[in-house]
């Protein structure tokens, strides 16, 4: 009886302490994050910045997003019940650039087209 007592108490906190982390997050957060635009056009970029517009939005809870191309930033607002900082900025570095530590994914960096390179 003893040993379901504390099975049963271990399973409490455990449940706890997840739901306590899943709602961790604000709806609304916002986040500057550092990364590397090596051209003054990657915004408007037919190829880069059609793909990194159109795929900045498909991030589950992302509500907007601002690249500063001269401060070298991109400001995120996003929901962070759904989303957190590390899944936005892992889906930056599958496009092929920095974003903070995280350092762009090489075979997406090799896919930029020229201008947006070092």
């Amino acid at each position: 009886m003893k040993s379901i007592k504390i099975i049963f108490t271990i399973l409490v906190a455990l449940f706890s302490i997840q739901n306590g982390i899943a709602q961790n997050g604000k709806k609304n957060e916002k986040a500057v994050i550092k990364t590397t635009i090596h051209c003054d056009h990657c915004q408007a970029c037919e190829t880069c910045g059609q793909l990194f517009d159109s795929e900045m939005l498909k991030i589950k809870g992302l509500k907007m997003y601002q690249l500063d191309d001269k401060n070298m930033t991109i400001t995120v607002h996003y929901n962070g019940q759904k989303t957190d900082l590390n899944a936005i900025k892992l889906a930056i570095s599958k496009l092929g650039y920095d974003a903070d530590e995280m350092k762009a994914d090489v075979v997406a960096y090799e896919n930029l087209d020229g201008c947006c390179k070092k």
